[in-house]
């Protein structure tokens, strides 16, 4: 039987809570309807993400987004079946979140089917931003932002999470086969591609991860100064967004503080350390000045 929609946000809050995902301390500081929209737009992530990385023996990821992309049309065209769509259905009719996002992200997640190395950081560009910064431009949908200025600092936060991650996975996505640092960089810094995949640590990758690490922070500052320039209205909708940026900027400060030794244990933040820098962002934002997560 197709799940009534009270049932089916059900299913995406339970979906966001068992991830164990940095998002959901964020999530906690929304008003209850749009906290609802940000577990089915995070649920919904998440589902299209595991259909290629947590794929079934035997299964074919392709198959399964071209699932995603007929759901998707469904949920827009009114006759969804997949719990996260039916949840959808309601959030993006109330919300006006444009289809062509949703599309987009499930473009990026493919991309991991089809390209395992990236020559240039352009063409990495594309990547992070149809599996990071559109997700951004669906969370200012949620959070009601009004501002142009807004999407500059959607896309630039995005591009900042998603290569604060790839810093911190290198090690898990080389067992996947997948490659992400451009290999324009590899060459640049004479670190070779095998060194990567045996995980080795040499002066040569220091330099490289200082490269790669300086240029995350580059879309950090941009985002920043996007948040400053904002009307007050519109960095108050985006304290979950500035917690969120509070949460990374500072894996990513451990990153650079182990002197990258990203091929252990993986970096990561304690729970009540997550919090502490939520609680700390929001108490912030309820004074008059933009909302930092620094």
């Amino acid at each position: 039987m197709t799940m009534t929609p009270t049932e089916a946000q059900a299913y995406c809050e339970a979906v966001t809570k068992q991830s164990g995902s940095n998002f959901y301390y964020s999530f906690l500081f929304l008003p209850h309807a749009r906290r609802a929209a940000m577990y089915t737009v995070y649920a919904f992530c998440r589902e299209v993400d595991s259909a290629v990385d947590d794929a079934p023996p035997g299964s074919d990821p392709r198959e399964a987004l071209q699932r995603w992309r007929e759901e998707l049309a469904a949920a827009y065209g009114g006759s969804p079946t997949h719990p996260v769509t039916i949840s959808l259905a309601e959030h993006a009719r109330r919300l006006a979140i444009p289809q062509e996002y949703f599309a987009e992200l499930i473009a990026g997640v493919e991309m991991d089917l089809t390209t395992a190395r990236y020559a240039t950081f352009d063409e990495l560009y594309l990547y992070c931003y149809r599996v990071a910064s559109i997700v951004g431009l669906i969370c200012l949908k949620v959070f009601g932002t009004r501002s142009l200025l807004a999407k500059e600092y959607a896309v630039n936060l995005g591009l900042a999470f998603q290569l604060t991650n790839i810093l911190r996975d290198l090690r898990s996505d080389a067992e996947r086969g997948r490659v992400y640092l451009p290999q324009e960089d590899l060459a640049r810094f004479g670190y070779h591609e095998e060194d990567l995949l045996t995980g080795t640590y040499s002066p040569r990758f220091l330099d490289l991860m200082q490269f790669e690490s300086a240029r995350a922070r580059e879309f950090y500052a941009k985002a920043r100064s996007a948040a400053e320039r904002l009307p007050p209205a519109d960095r108050r909708a985006l304290t979950v967004a500035e917690i969120m940026r509070g949460i990374y900027r500072r894996i990513l400060d451990r990153i650079e503080t182990s002197d990258y030794r990203v091929f252990g244990p993986r970096i990561s933040l304690a729970p009540p350390y997550r919090m502490a820098i939520a609680t700390g962002v929001w108490l912030r934002s309820l004074l008059p000045s933009c909302p930092r997560g620094d």
